[in-house]
Formats: C-alpha cells, sequence, structure tokens
C-alpha cells in the first residue's frame, strides 16, 4: 500500500492557523506511516570549547586604532578574532559558518577575508568577508573554478587569492572578480611550474605581485594586465620549492625561504642577492618575518635589522642579526610543542609567526591549537623574547572529561567548571560560562626545567628525540576529585617541588604538613606509570605527592573519599591502597594484611578451637579477596563505611573503610569482565560497565542487581548518571550516545554523531553534557532541554536513531538554554502529534495505581495562581489619553458625532441591564467576561462546553469514552483558557433533551454544568489518573463558584435563580450537593488507600535498609 499525504489544517474546521499546519504521511489504512525522527529529543547542541587555532591556516592580524591589534584564527568552519590590547580576549566569532572548511584569511581595515572549499569539497569554493564576527558581503567567484586558496593578500584596489593552479584577482572596492592568472601547468599542480601557494607584493612596485614557485624560482606579475613581467631564478638548482615569501621593511628587498632551509635576503630591482642564510637544522622556513620597531640587533638592542624565522618542522623560532652578513642571535625553544603522537610528521611546528607593525611583539601560532605573543626585554637586553599573552587548549583529542561540583569556587551555585585529560598529556580547567577564565593546571615550570637540562638535549639528548614531554607527567587516564577541602586560592602549598614526597625525605617541611589551609583536591591516574599524582585545583597547579601502588604495578583507577581527606588508588595488579592526603601517608590497603600480632592471634584461637573470640558472621578473613586482576574501578559510601571496588576479574567487593575487610562480593566473572564504574550518591546506585556491552546498575544497600541496559554495539567508551540519577548516558564506538530511562529501563534519546565519543559527563545541576571525540581537540557541550521545556520520553527502537550534528565553534545551528525552552515540542521530539494534544498518552501500568499526567508542572501550578499573577503584571498607572491632534487637520462633522455617541449610549443602555440581570450569580469582578461567555454561549457552543454535556452518561468504567476525551481537552488547554471555561460553567440545566439525543431525559431534571463538571473529575478520580490535574481543577472550581456551592449545601431543598430571573428547584440530593458528596467521598477513599500504600512501602524499603 503506497502512503498518501493528509492535511492536517484542511481535516477540519479547528485544525490551526497556518503557521501550526503540519502534513502527515499516513498509508492507507488511515494510520501514519512511521517516521524516522529528525534528531535528539532531550539535548540540543549548543557549542564548542577549547578550540584557538586547531587548524594549519595561518592567523592574521591588524591594528585597531593606535592602541590594540586584532588577531583573527581559523576554527574550521569560522574565525575567532581576539583583542590584544586586553590579553587576547575573544572579541568576535563569525557567523555564518563557512560552508566548507577555511583554507585562507586575510584582515583589511575593519573587514575579515575567508576563503573556503575548493577541489575537494562538494560545496565548492568561495570568499566570504566578514565584519566585527558578522558575513556583510561575499567575493563574486568566476564560473566553473573551484581553485584552492591557500593564500589571500589584499593591497591597495585588488584583493589576491593564490593556489596551486592559478591566481585569482578581484577589486576591493566592489568585490567584483577582475581576472584569472593561470599557472603554465594547470593540469598538474604539482609540477616545477605550478605555484607553490605562497605571494607576497613590493610597496614599490605597483600593481605586481611576487608568486613562488615548485622549482624555487619567483615569478613578478602584473595583476591588472594580467602579464608575466620577470622571473627570479633560485641560487641553486637543488634549492627546493619556495616556501615563504616576505618584503622587509627596506624598499625593493624580499626575503625568500626554501624547501632546503636556505634564506635569501634579495633586491627586487636590482635582481641580485644581498644576504644568504641557512637554518641550522635545514629544515624548511615556513615563516618569515621582520622586525620594524628599529631595535634588536647588535650587541646592545640599538640597532635595526632583526629578521625571525619559524617552520612548520620544528616548534622553534630563530631570531637573526641581518648586520655583517647576517647571524643567528638567539633561538626560542619549544615555543609551540604538539605531542608526537598527536601530530604527524609534517605538522610538528609553528604555522606562522609575525611581528606587530612598530612593536617589539612577535605573534605565533602553531600545531598544538596556541595562539601566544611574545615580548622582548630592553633593559637588560635579550636577543630571545619572553611570553606575553597565551590562549590555547588542548593539542590533541580529549581522552577524560569530569565536571567540578556546583559551588566549586565559592562564589555561585552553577557548576561551571570541568576538568578535561587529553593525550598531550595536560589537565585543563574549563569555564562553561566565560572562556577567558580556562587554564592548565601547571606542571611545574616545565620550560625552566628544560633549560636546565638544554646541555644534555643539545647533544644526545635531541638526536634521540627528547622533548618537553619527557619532563611532563605520563598521559591521564582517570580522574577524581572532591573539593571539601580544596583551600581555593588562598591554600598554601606546603613549598618545595611538584609530586616530591616531601613526608619521605629524612627532613622534612613542617610547613608542609600542619601549614595548609586546605590540600589538594583532585587526583589523577597515568598511563603505564605506578605513581597516582594530586593537584591543587583552587591553585591550578600539580600537588605535593606522587601515591605509589605497593606491588609497583600501573595505576588503573583513582577515587577520593567524600571527606576529601583519603585518596584511594587501584591498580594493574588486583591492589587497592588509601593515602591521607594532608600528609600523603600510606593509611590502609585492601584487603588489610595481616600483623604479626594478628597472625599470633588466629594461630592461638586455631589451635584453642575456641569460638567465643571468632566473629561467626564474618565470611572472609584478615587478608583474604584480593583482586586476581587489574581494578578498573573504585568509589566510597557517603558515610566512609564502605569501599566497593570492580576489577577485570569480574567480581565487585565491598570492603570495611577502616578495617580493610572484605564484607561483601558479587561474583560474575562466569558472564563478563568490569570495565568501569559509576556512583550517583544521592541514590546510592553503582552502575557498572561490561565487556559484554553492557551496563548493570547495583543498589549499594542491598547490593542486589537492578537494572540490565542492553543496545550499545562496539565497546562502551565512557558512560555517567545523571545529575537527579534517574538516567544513564553511555557513548560506545558506534558513534552513538545513548540515554536509558532507569525506572523503566528503556532506551529514551540517542546522538548518532559524526565521530566516536571518548568521553563524557554530565553537569551537577543537569544543565549540559559534555562529550570529547576521537578526531577533535575541542569539547562539545549539549543543552538539555528537560529543564526548560516537556520533552516526551517514550521508548525509542534502534533503527529510529538518527544522525546528529556536533556542536560548533560558532554556537550556530545550536540552541541556547532559552531557545530549547522555547523550540515547539512537535520538533524537539521529532514525530507528527496531535495539534489538538499538548500530552502524549501514557498507559496505566495497574488499576491500583495512582497515574499522574505529563503535562508539565508549571502549566497547573500557573492555573492555581493566576489571579497572583494577573494582580503582579497588573499595569502600575492607567493607559495615558493620545495627544490632541493639530488644529490644522479637519475634524469630523458634528453629525456623525452626534449619530456615533447615539449609538455607543443605546449600546451602553442594553449592555448594562443585561449586566445587572446576570449579577446575582456570580461576582462582580467577573461580570463583564462571564456575560459575554454567557451571551456567546446562546448563539454557539464551545467545544469545551459540548464534550462536558456528552458526559452526561459517563459512568467509572467511561465505557462511551466521553470522561476522556473531555479530560484531553481541558488538559490541552492553556492555564488562561482553562480558568475562563471553568469560570463559565453555568448554573442553569443544560440543553434539551432533544438537542443531546438522551433517552428518558427529557421527562427528568437535567443537571447543570456544574455538576456535570463535578461528576466528570469524581470519575476521573475513581479511575485513579490525572491525580495532580483533577486537584487543581477541583481547587479552582472550588474558589471561583464558592457561592453558588454554598448556597447548594445550606439546604438540601432549596431555589436557585438563573440569570434572566427564571426560579428552579434543586431537588436536595439530586443537584450539586449530591454530586460534591460523592466527589468527598472518592477523595477520602483515594487518601486513605493511597496513605497505606505509601505507609507499607515506606516499611518495606525501611526493612530493607536496615542493619541486620
Amino acid at each position: 500500500m503506497s502512503p498518501s499525504v493528509v492535511d492536517n489544517a484542511s481535516a477540519g474546521a479547528d485544525g490551526g492557523s497556518a503557521s501550526r499546519r503540519k502534513r502527515t504521511r499516513v498509508d492507507d489504512g488511515g494510520q501514519p506511516a512511521a517516521q524516522k525522527r529528525k534528531g535528539p529529543r532531550i539535548f540540543a547542541p549548543f557549542r564548542q570549547l577549547g578550540l584557538v587555532s586547531p587548524t594549519e591556516v595561518p592567523f592574521t592580524s591588524i591594528p585597531q586604532g593606535k592602541t590594540t591589534f586584532q588577531i583573527t584564527t581559523s576554527t574550521g568552519r569560522c574565525l575567532h578574532s581576539y583583542d590584544l590590547r586586553k590579553g587576547l580576549h575573544l572579541s568576535f566569532i563569525t557567523r555564518p559558518q563557512t560552508p566548507a572548511t577555511i583554507t585562507a584569511t586575510a584582515a583589511w581595515k575593519d573587514r575579515v577575508f575567508a576563503a573556503w572549499g575548493g577541489s575537494a569539497s562538494s560545496v565548492g569554493a568561495g570568499v566570504w568577508v566578514f565584519k566585527r564576527g558578522k558575513k556583510v558581503a561575499e567575493l563574486e567567484m568566476p564560473l566553473g573554478v573551484d581553485e584552492h586558496i591557500q593564500t589571500l593578500m589584499i593591497f591597495g584596489s585588488w584583493i589576491v587569492g593564490c593556489g596551486a593552479k592559478g591566481i585569482l584577482i578581484w577589486k576591493s572596492a566592489t568585490y567584483e572578480h577582475y581576472t584569472t592568472i593561470q599557472s603554465n601547468s594547470y593540469e598538474d599542480p604539482g609540477s616545477e611550474k605550478a605555484f607553490s601557494g605562497v605571494l607576497c607584493n613590493v610597496p614599490t612596485l605597483l600593481n605586481k605581485i611576487l608568486v613562488g614557485k615548485q622549482d624555487g624560482s619567483v615569478e613578478i606579475w602584473n595583476i591588472s594586465t594580467g602579464k608575466l613581467i620577470y622571473t627570479i631564478m633560485p641560487t641553486s638548482l637543488d634549492s627546493g620549492v619556495v616556501t615563504a615569501l616576505q618584503p622587509s621593511p627596506a624598499l625593493s628587498f624580499i626575503a625568500i625561504g626554501r624547501a632546503d632551509g636556505s634564506i635569501t635576503i634579495h633586491d627586487v630591482c636590482a635582481d641580485k642577492a644581498i644576504i644568504a642564510l641557512r637554518s641550522s637544522e635545514e629544515q624548511p622556513v615556513t615563516s618569515i618575518t621582520f622586525r620594524t620597531d628599529d631595535l634588536g640587533a647588535g650587541e646592545d638592542g640599538r640597532n635595526v635589522g632583526v629578521l625571525a624565522t619559524a617552520s612548520r618542522h620544528s616548534g622553534d623560532i630563530t631570531m637573526w642579526d641581518l648586520n655583517k652578513g647576517g647571524r643567528i642571535m638567539g633561538i626560542l625553544r619549544d615555543a609551540h610543542n604538539p605531542p608526537s603522537k598527536a601530530a604527524s610528521q609534517n605538522a610538528i611546528g609553528i604555522t606562522k609567526i609575525d611581528f606587530l607593525p612598530g612593536q617589539p611583539v612577535i605573534v605565533s601560532t602553531g600545531f598544538d591549537n596556541a595562539l601566544r605573543t611574545w615580548i622582548f626585554d630592553e633593559s637588560p637586553f635579550s636577543p630571545v623574547p619572553r611570553i606575553l599573552h597565551s590562549r590555547s587548549g588542548h593539542a590533541a583529542p580529549v581522552t577524560r572529561l569530569e565536571f567540578v561540583q556546583a559551588e566549586a569556587d565559592g562564589a555561585d551555585a552553577i557548576g561551571k567548571w570541568m576538568l578535561s585529560a587529553s593525550r598531550d598529556q595536560s589537565l585543563w580547567g574549563w569555564s562553561i560560562r566565560r572562556d577567558a577564565q580556562s587554564t592548565e593546571l601547571s606542571q611545574g615550570n616545565v620550560q625552566n626545567r628544560a633549560r636546565k637540562t638544554g646541555a644534555k638535549l643539545n647533544g644526545l639528548g635531541r638526536e634521540r628525540g627528547a622533548t618537553l614531554e619527557d619532563l611532563k607527567a605520563p598521559e591521564i587516564t582517570c580522574i577524581a576529585c572532591c573539593l571539601n577541602r580544596d583551600g581555593g586560592m588562598g591554600a598554601s602549598t606546603g613549598g618545595g617541588a611538584v609530586w616530591a614526597n616531601v613526608s619521605n625525605s629524612k627532613q622534612q617541611d613542617s610547613s608542609a604538613l600542619n601549614g595548609p589551609t586546605g590540600w589538594e583536591s583532585v587526583l589523577t591516574g597515568h598511563k603505564g606509570d605506578r605513581y597516582a599524582r594530586t593537584w591543587f585545583w583552587g591553585r591550578k597547579k600539580a600537588g605535593r605527592w606522587a601515591l605509589e601502588t605497593r606491588d609497583g604495578t600501573e595505576v588503573k583507577s583513582v577515587a577520593l573519599s567524600p571527606c576529601g581527606t583519603f585518596a584511594v588508588v587501584g591498580s594493574a595488579g588486583g591492589g587497592i591502597d588509601m593515602y591521607n592526603l594532608q600528609s600523603g601517608i600510606h593509611r590502609q590497603r585492601f584487603p588489610s594484611p595481616l600483623t604479626p600480632a594478628q597472625a599470633r592471634k588466629l594461630k592461638i584461637q586455631q589451635t584453642s578451637g575456641s569460638r567465643d573470640a571468632v566473629d561467626v558472621r564474618r565470611k572472609y578473613g584478615a587478608g583474604e579477596g584480593k583482586h586476581t586482576r587489574a581494578v578498573t574501578g573504585i568509589l566510597v559510601d557517603n558515610l566512609n563505611r564502605l569501599l566497593i571496588s570492580c576489577s577485570l576479574d569480574g567480581k565487585i567487593k565491598f570492603w570495611d573503610f577502616h578495617t580493610g575487610l572484605l564484607q561483601h562480593e558479587i561474583d560474575w566473572h562466569t558472564m563478563t569482565s568490569i570495565i568501569g564504574c559509576r556512583h550517583h550518591r544521592s541514590s546510592d546506585l553503582i552502575a557498572f560497565s561490561c565487556d559484554d556491552l553492557s551496563i548493570r546498575v547495583v543498589d549499594m544497600e542491598t547490593t542486589k542487581l537492578v537494572r540490565e541496559l542492553w543496545g550499545c554495539i562496539g565497546q562502551i567508551s565512557d558512560f555517567c548518571f545523571s545529575n537527579d540519577g534517574r538516567w544513564i548516558i553511555a557513548a560506545s564506538m558506534d558513534s552513538v550516545v545513548r540515554v536509558w530511562d532507569l525506572p523503566t529501563g528503556h532506551l529514551i534519546d540517542a546522538l548518532h554523531l559524526p565521530s566516536m565519543c571518548t568521553a563524557l559527563a554530565f553537569s551537577p545541576t543537569g544543565e549540559f553534557l559534555a562529550t570529547a571525540h576521537v578526531d577533535s581537540v575541542g569539547i562539545n557541550v549539549w543543552t538539555n532541554r528537560t529543564l526548560f521545556t516537556h520533552v516526551p520520553i517514550s521508548q525509542l527502537e534502534e533503527g529510529e536513531i538518527s544522525y546528529t550534528s556536533a556542536p560548533t565553534a560558532s554556537g550556530e545551528d545550536g540552541q541556547t538554554m532559552l531557545e530549547a525552552a522555547f523550540e515547539d515540542e512537535e520538533a524537539a521530539d521529532g514525530l507528527i502529534l496531535n495539534t489538538n494534544s499538548m500530552t502524549s498518552p501514557i498507559e496505566q501500568l495497574s488499576s491500583s495505581m495512582q497515574t499522574l499526567s505529563v503535562v508539565p508542572r508549571s502549566r497547573w501550578q500557573t492555573l492555581l495562581h493566576l489571579d497572583t499573577i494577573a494582580q503582579r503584571n497588573k499595569p502600575i498607572e492607567p493607559p495615558k489619553a493620545p495627544e490632541k491632534a493639530p488644529f490644522f487637520l479637519p475634524s469630523v462633522s458634528s453629525s456623525q458625532n452626534d449619530r456615533e455617541q447615539k449609538t455607543l449610549a443605546i449600546s451602553a443602555t442594553i449592555n448594562r441591564s443585561e449586566s445587572d440581570a446576570q449579577a446575582s450569580s456570580v461576582a462582580a469582578s467577573e461580570r463583564p467576561r462571564i456575560t459575554l461567555l454567557q451571551k456567546n454561549r446562546s448563539i454557539t457552543s464551545s467545544e469545551f462546553t459540548k464534550l462536558l454535556n456528552s458526559t452526561i452518561a459517563g459512568d467509572l468504567q467511561d465505557s462511551t469514552g466521553s470522561i476522556t476525551t473531555f479530560i484531553k481537552h481541558l488538559a490541552s488547554l492553556s492555564p488562561a483558557a482553562a480558568d475562563i471555561e471553568i469560570r463559565s460553567l453555568s448554573p442553569l440545566p443544560i440543553a434539551s433533551a432533544s438537542s443531546m439525543d438522551l433517552e428518558g431525559e427529557s421527562e427528568r431534571r437535567l443537571p447543570t454544568e456544574l455538576e456535570l463538571f463535578v461528576r466528570a473529575l469524581t470519575l476521573r478520580l475513581g479511575q485513579k489518573r490525572d491525580f495532580e490535574l483533577v486537584q487543581a481543577w477541583m481547587s479552582v472550581f472550588l474558589r471561583v463558584h464558592g457561592e453558588v456551592i454554598v448556597s447548594a449545601m445550606s439546604s438540601s431543598l432549596g431555589e436557585t435563580a438563573d440569570v434572566n430571573g427564571t426560579v428552579h428547584e434543586t431537588h436536595g440530593e439530586v443537584g450539586l450537593e449530591h454530586e460534591l458528596r460523592a466527589w468527598r467521598e472518592m477523595m477520602r477513599s483515594e487518601a486513605s488507600r493511597l496513605g497505606d500504600l505509601v505507609g507499607y512501602c515506606s516499611g518495606v524499603v525501611g526493612f530493607i535498609r536496615s542493619v541486620r
């Protein structure tokens, strides 16, 4: 059967406005066809953290006035602009993102040009123009040209883009394409006649550009005429490709860098080499810059002529003095040092260096995702600059994530801080709110230690590949954090070197043991290392202790006690050791070893056979129960009573925290091995990830398995609890992040990402989910929609999982917290929902259970306090009368004014008489609104009234379905609309029996709308459905119609008058009093039943959790 399309807006008269019309695909049977979700339900992409300069695209800089410079870097498909005067403060992020990866940038006046795409891109190529972070223009691209632009340059009235195949020329005034200069080898970009992608211009040559080529020559082109003017030949045949071109401050001179490491200062007008230099390491020079403040050369730094060079194959910056033939003044070692594991063979150094015009400041970017500025000191003079500003992030993909608990900095209750570890052997603290506060936790002065060992490194060390990585701690594999004993910025570190274990030395520093106001609060385990290291979070630096495993094997897991005093380390050999963080002293082993005295006592007891001194309840003795394989997870309970460990041997062990004795054991070794664990402290639930691709949840108090979660395809890389313990989020090697609902055990959401997720963490405030991926050095942040809007969490099938775009550095295509809150619920769910209902159906699990609705709490709470909200939003002062019209405008004729005044007077008289007649049954404050509603009700009935009248034949079983239909409609109304409908309930009998098509009702009394409303709520309460909504509606009903209810309850037989003055009898128990008594009896029954159930359940839970 082929599906068809139905327009919901045209299916009925109340289909909704055009903006709300939906088209639903249905099959021939009239049922909606199955559709795949468009995106995740719960999480929306927010932004990406940690990207500064992760690409090989060189930065661009330009003066901003006379006081600062703007430096712009590429992060992939957007640009980041930094203000130098404010310490590299992030000023702008360009939006929208370019369709493809940015390949070149250039700054000109107040604008930044970005070239993107190329022959390898499916979307073509282009050049966009940005101003203050916004796209303002786009350069015209010639038809059929998809050139990969490697360099952009703007001078005079020209914009020049250079690639391997040709050179594109535009006019800078109109952004129109002017001409294209093709290389002599258009078909073969790798030939010797093709361009190398570097170019420059000399100020003294009008409309001329110099372009490097693959054969080492430099061509001079006139871009106005498109003709080749001259070719500068290389100094030798084996000099290689031209890798850098830079004009000098001296007119008609340029610096040419080639692949063989040679640097030539060439006179363009005379075609003569003035100075020939060669790099000491014979690496290709890829970036050249001249100092322009007329200082820096000579013995005292007072002369002119400083040149700086850098290479993509080295992290060093070389300073040259061009006087007297040129010499090396100094080398800035390891200005950028990407880790060897994360960098390719040809990308381990610096992408670009540039002296700021007229300043003793040099700017550099490298493949380590860093932007740095360096300054030269004049007194005392130093030929090597020192660091001025730095903005950086991880240089390799992130491997571990951990949110710092709320109120970590003592300033507010927002969990904004996050810890991350990477393959670059660094530990970072990230601020979700403010990028400038993010920083790397210091491992001591690594550069200073490198200088002290420089003699060794310059000799044998350099030859065997020694780098700064050898002076850092190994790659971090596990993190534990507890800030209860962290002293913040004022904490005393006790002095001394980091990780020096002062307490183990013969001369102990008393200040290190007794002086600190706080101690370390972060503990890390490292790859291939037997030491777990401590860190000061408040001071953002390494701590004093390196805690060694007693069996000498690698650290596999770490944990901190909730009090923040003890550190626990698990080893690859199955050992568990506990240390005191204040003193660094070893305190306990798990299992606890037998002391000589304990061994003698145990021997005596075994010899005498006495059982009085033996604890018969103890199942394991001292020294028993050690793990046989690596300990993959450790945690401590909230009261420091139990320590729980898991291992690859498939066993979960519960240890006495103080004695080190084994109390209980869960053995899964026949089924699986355990590779990790997570603890949710509020609920005392522990989740274990296993190598059979499952996640098992155990209750710590009962030590019973409560849930098994399946569905991962591929090894589980990381997982965590949500802040409230309701969800478990897990990432697996199939690039899918799955979310399970613990109460039901169902898969409720999934994110199929472009690359594998290696680490994730959930914010302690529930606002964000952070993920790290194998192909990115950034951290993706997702917004939790459920904090701000209702999200259906029905079960999700594997076939419904769809691809999801990851957050971007610019935040484009992402959602902030407010945007996620106001997103259309239908779009958020990705399913086709009924536009007449704001709730999804929830099946009742049992007829004996009380089921709540899925209506957001804010909706029925607003209904209860609608009068307070209206009073609070009431205008402070009455509206002012409009100003009088100018005297020269023509006035309306007096006759027309008289007719209008008479018409208004007649209407006011009619409305006043009708309002006075209805005042006997409604409150004075509601007369105008209720009068209008009741007047309109005689003409046409609303949907609410029709559905309410249809419930006259309803019963407790709701055989006709009228009660359910009425309740669903009332639940779909907004608080204001529901309040109006409840207030407009009429005390008059409903329409005639003939119009209602009811048998036998015409001969006896018909009920009023008040009675039908109370009866519908009573039946719904008896069905044990929508408990909180029924209570809210009844509360509003009693408050609004209190006078009518009091008059009905005052006597069992009385009279009431409608708004027209007609008297009707209320026949005692048959009227409103009967319905209210039925409601009261039903409410008493339900309250008693629920009280008994709650008491029974609390007693059972208390009995199970009690210590026996």
